[in-house]
């Protein structure tokens, strides 16, 4: 009688590429199944690359979510892009994402590009819970003939058409080990995490002209017992003016980051936290390397 063969582990890397504010960490997010990037409605949320694992029985996915592909006007736009093409190297798949509520020259100039790459690619339509139906078949009929291996319409936000996103990407998986343990969501730091989620809260609440040029660098977390953990975070902004409208009248813009930002955290670390935030200015830090560094943004 002959022995039943094994199931073959199925494991690869899959980096979620496309323009600014198309959904990439929502749905980098959903699979995983945790909030590992942060979000907002902001362009150019993600600043870093980003990993997030999503691991089962009989498969490993290492999602790599990225900055929005953009024409760097800063050294920190530079770095954006740079980290772009490096998530690139060595992926065994590509997801291409598009906003099909608002699809532009940027996008089909982006979804031609990636489909010269020699991997397996899968071009997802996002938000087709904002579009009429007649928009969105019209919009999948103008990429039918795009050299991709599937394309689907999802919606990150509501679920829909996620479970058979994730059925074409592990269709696609080769053989390989469980690179991280089932466990691990992400490869950030604690601290890069909180930082994160501090500048995200600032996203969401400032006004346009100033959160391209928040940054945020973590200055202490100290664990003070089992229940409490103490942290204490530098907001900067490149103008004087921009630091009055973070701290706001009477400090109540601060007081509202810190404290959406503390809820967010506690669930994080599982801890009751004590926030401090300072806001500082350093003027024109996105074009300086050495403040790049400090702030977490390492020479791509």
């Amino acid at each position: 009688m002959e022995k039943k063969s094994e199931k073959k582990f199925l494991s690869g890397f899959a980096a979620i590429v496309g323009r600014p504010n198309v959904g990439k960490s929502t749905l980098m997010n959903a699979m995983v199944g945790e909030k590992v990037a942060i979000v907002s409605n902001r362009p150019q949320t993600t600043r870093n690359r980003i990993m997030g694992v999503m691991t089962e029985k009989e498969y490993q996915v290492v999602f790599l979510d990225t900055p929005g592909l953009h024409k760097p006007r800063t050294k920190l736009g530079e770095y954006m892009v740079k980290s772009v093409e490096g998530a690139m190297d060595g992926i065994d798949m590509l997801l291409v994402l598009v906003d099909v509520s608002d699809v532009g020259p940027q996008d089909r100039a982006i979804v031609e590009e990636m489909a010269a790459r020699k991997v397996k690619k899968v071009l997802i339509l996002n938000k087709t819970d904002i579009v009429e139906e007649g928009k969105l078949m019209a919009t999948i009929q103008s990429f039918a003939a795009s050299q991709y291996d599937a394309i689907i319409p999802i919606s990150a936000r509501t679920g829909k058409n996620m479970e058979e996103l994730k059925k074409i990407i592990v269709s696609h998986l080769p053989e390989g080990p469980k690179y991280f343990p089932d466990d691990m969501m992400t490869d950030q730091p604690e601290r890069v995490i909180c930082a994160e989620i501090i500048r995200e809260k600032a996203l969401l609440h400032l006004r346009e002209e100033v959160p391209h040029g928040v940054g945020v660098e973590m200055m202490r977390i100290q664990k003070m017992s089992d229940h409490m953990t103490e942290i204490h975070a530098t907001i900067y902004c490149e103008r004087a003016s921009h630091k009055g409208i973070i701290i706001g009248k009477q400090g109540a813009m601060l007081r509202t980051i810190g404290a959406e930002s503390r809820r967010d955290i506690e669930n994080l670390l599982g801890t009751k936290i004590n926030l401090q935030l300072w806001v500082k200015v350093r003027e024109d830090w996105r074009n300086r390397m050495d403040d790049l560094r400090t702030l977490g943004y390492e020479e791509a």
